[in-house]
């Protein structure tokens, strides 16, 4: 039985999918055409006849447009994945051990391969980074500062003459915090390892140029930005030693077997051309609607922001507001906020269904309690200032809850 959902249903939870732009509609559609008059798009698009010749078109079509999004030198430094969960453990995992390998056979003597992550990170880094443990790479965790933020001397202090590679978020799920990509990727060449950012959070929020932050290599999903669920990139700058993760055909150059999905790539390209193109002005706009509900939720009694975000700010995204709620526990203010009509999380959705406090609050130093009590409200394009004003009437209605 479907659950219908009110057509006045106020959507605040973008931070962890967003709803399918017109744009990336528009660049699917034709693809949804059944029958013999769809296969001329709908093909393989590594078939040598017309049909798999007209799908790579339109497959390349969509890497040049993203390459030129995120600034990458070269279309071929695109890998389209399934997501970005893929994305970040293809990285990890592909990058670290082609890069040990590398370094094994030039070093003399022994050597432990080690890799440094932050302790905020998506589990999507986190877990690879513990598979890699299990397979003998030494793994350092950072902590961020009470703000959220990867200090630059906190992973000078962490990197070594081992190190292959660091993993440093662009921008955290939960807080909105944009960490000091640049400087942090200067740190790890400097010590000669590679420099991979989950970019999920940031593409479409803020410039997003893999050259002037001189990354190795970053991951992307389309869902975050007004595109299909199911499609992703991985950016990995040319001639950075990687290792195939996926195996099979030999799609992607080699890079990432599985026969693509150039519907869904289509879409991703669509929608983050709009989010390209949109982002000086829906940034600013977001942003008011950030400030604008901080301001009204610190005048309820028992609602304290979880960190301190000055109007205005650049420091964190301009989309996400997060508060502690003193008393409650997230899980019942969610659900009664949903049976209003407002739909926000305690945290990442990938853990929402777990008990504990969330480890990004944890590793900021979030006291355990206060964290049980969380609020990450995250919004989009299609927000509205009434949709701000109508989730804290609501909310204050679920504090009076009787």
């Amino acid at each position: 039985m479907a659950v219908t959902v009110s057509e006045n249903y106020a959507y605040l939870d973008w931070a962890a999918t967003t709803p399918l732009c017109e744009e990336a509609v528009e660049a699917m559609r034709p693809y949804l055409v059944p029958g013999r008059r769809n296969i001329a798009l709908n093909a393989n698009a590594n078939s040598l006849h017309a049909p798999g010749r007209a799908a790579f078109e339109a497959l390349e079509y969509a890497r040049r447009s993203f390459a030129r999004d995120i600034n990458a030198a070269r279309p071929s430094e695109v890998i389209f994945t399934g997501g970005a969960t893929e994305a970040d453990n293809t990285a990890i995992i592909g990058l670290a051990q082609a890069a040990a390998a590398q370094r094994n056979r030039a070093r003399q003597g022994s050597f432990e391969p080690h890799i440094v992550i932050s302790s905020i990170e998506h589990e999507a880094v986190l877990s690879p980074a513990h598979r890699l443990k299990s397979l003998g790479f030494q793994v350092t965790r950072i902590d961020p500062d009470r703000s959220g933020f990867i200090r630059p001397d906190r992973l000078a202090a962490a990197i070594g003459q081992d190190t292959v590679l660091v993993s440093i978020q662009a921008a955290n799920s939960e807080v909105g915090s944009l960490q000091p990509v640049a400087e942090l990727a200067r740190i790890a060449h400097d010590h000669g390892a590679l420099f991979h950012t989950d970019a999920v959070q940031a593409l479409g929020k803020v410039d997003f140029d893999v050259q002037k932050l001189d990354v190795d290599a970053a991951s992307f999903a389309a869902h975050k930005i007004c595109g299909p669920k199911g499609v992703g990139a991985l950016y990995v700058r040319a001639r950075v030693p990687f290792q195939d993760y996926l195996l099979g055909g030999g799609q992607e150059a080699g890079r990432r077997s599985g026969t693509q999905n150039v519907m869904g790539i289509a879409g991703f390209a669509a929608a983050s051309r709009a989010a390209v193109e949109l982002r000086a002005d829906e940034s600013a706009r977001q942003r008011t609607l950030r400030d604008r509900l901080y301001s009204q939720l610190a005048s309820i009694a028992g609602v304290t922001p979880t960190v301190s975000v000055a109007p205005g700010s650049e420091d964190y995204l301009p989309n996400i507001v997060h508060v502690l709620v003193e008393g409650y526990e997230s899980e019942t203010l969610v659900l009664r906020l949903d049976m209003k009509g407002f739909g926000v999380s305690g945290g990442s959705a990938c853990s929402s269904h777990s008990l504990e406090p969330s480890h990004v609050l944890k590793s900021m130093g979030v006291d355990a309690d206060a964290a049980y009590g969380a609020l990450r409200i995250s919004f989009g394009r299609f927000t509205t200032e009434a949709d701000i004003d109508g989730f804290v009437a609501a909310l204050r209605e679920c504090l009076d809850w009787q």
